[in-house]
């Protein structure tokens, strides 16, 4: 029986065009600014989003933490949700690759407001930190995929700007976000001075993501990049991966939110769920009842059906659904939660 894969939009693979499309790409030595296909996809990636220009990276997180040592200084502080990605699962890259502190808001699923963020900036007081970035997330990874629309995200730009702080977006699912506001990524962009979009979620491209912003941050960003030992050769192999995935698999993300839903309808019907976050887009998180299963024992009893999810809690599950995940595993998938 097949393996079915819930635990991340991170698993997908490269489709048989997408690999064809890698094999057919040129390349060169991005180090030197010589990968074509690189180049295409940094090129494309900053139009789309009203950017000036763009730089490839390894991974979302590098693209996050490059984002955040252009913008501050050592000392610093940023906000961001209690829930951010960049705060929980980034290693403590803000402290130990800035040297800056992040100050928390609790947001409503996720989402931070310009009312919750004004009170938290520091005075210019010798004896307080300096707060010189807000950090928004689209989508909410640990909120069930929540998402801005520009009515949300216009508010914050214009604090920042009032108190010339800087604003980051972590986009790593942005185009899932875009998908159900109906709004396009240069109306995005332009709230924002930076934004980090990944190509590996939902997108289905194998490895890499994209940051975006005028062409002097992304020229100091370049050299961070290459601190961090981001430096790439010949990696237009993978942008390929990134450039089929921005022209080919945006549109059909709205499949994989479809898929969500019905599992989330499901789940409300289990005596064994006890509560189920609203399901947004791609992510579903629930908790399940502690006399029933822990996250552990319910992780085990799904495994032995052959569906992998990831616990995320003592009784909290999150499954994600990606590309990879067929009609025939969601209804397999539904067969076996209503047996459980």
């Amino acid at each position: 029986m097949e393996i079915i894969d819930l635990r991340s939009d991170t698993v997908t693979r490269p489709t048989p065009a997408m690999l064809q499309f890698m094999m057919d790409t040129k390349v060169g030595d991005d180090v030197f600014n010589e990968d074509p296909t690189i180049n295409e996809l940094e090129a494309y990636s900053a139009k789309m989003f009203g950017k000036e220009a763009a730089l490839f990276c390894p991974s979302g997180t590098m693209t996050n933490q490059i984002a955040i040592k252009v913008h501050t200084q050592p000392g610093d502080e940023l906000i961001c949700d209690v829930n951010s990605h960049i705060y929980n699962y980034e290693g403590g890259g803000i402290s130990f690759n800035s040297g800056v502190q992040a100050k928390l808001v609790t947001g409503n699923e996720g989402r931070l407001s310009a009312e919750m963020i004004e009170p938290l900036i520091n005075g210019e007081f010798d004896w307080l930190t300096r707060t010189s970035l807000v950090s928004l997330e689209n989508t909410v990874n640990r909120a069930g995929g929540s998402y801005y629309n520009l009515q949300q995200i216009k508010p914050v730009h214009e604090l920042c700007k009032a108190k010339k702080l800087a604003l980051h977006l972590d986009g790593a699912r942005v185009f899932n976000a875009l998908t159900e506001t109906k709004e396009s990524p240069a109306e995005v962009g332009k709230y924002f001075d930076s934004i980090s979009i990944c190509l590996s979620k939902g997108l289905g491209s194998p490895v890499g993501s994209l940051l975006l912003g005028e062409k002097e941050f992304i020229k100091k960003a370049r050299k961070i990049r290459k601190v961090f030992g981001g430096g790439m050769r010949q990696a237009g192999f993978l942008a390929a991966a990134g450039l089929y995935a921005l022209k080919n698999n945006v549109e059909r993300l709205k499949d994989d939110h479809t898929k969500a839903k019905k599992i989330e309808a499901v789940l409300k019907e289990c005596p064994y769920v006890e509560s189920v976050l609203p399901v947004y887009t791609n992510i579903i998180i629930f908790n399940i009842k502690k006399e029933k299963y822990t996250g552990e024992t319910f992780e085990k009893k799904l495994s032995e059906n052959n569906i992998r999810i990831a616990a995320f809690g003592k009784q909290t599950i999150r499954m994600v659904t990606h590309l990879d995940f067929t009609d025939s595993m969601l209804e397999r998938t539904i067969e076996v939660l209503k047996k459980m």
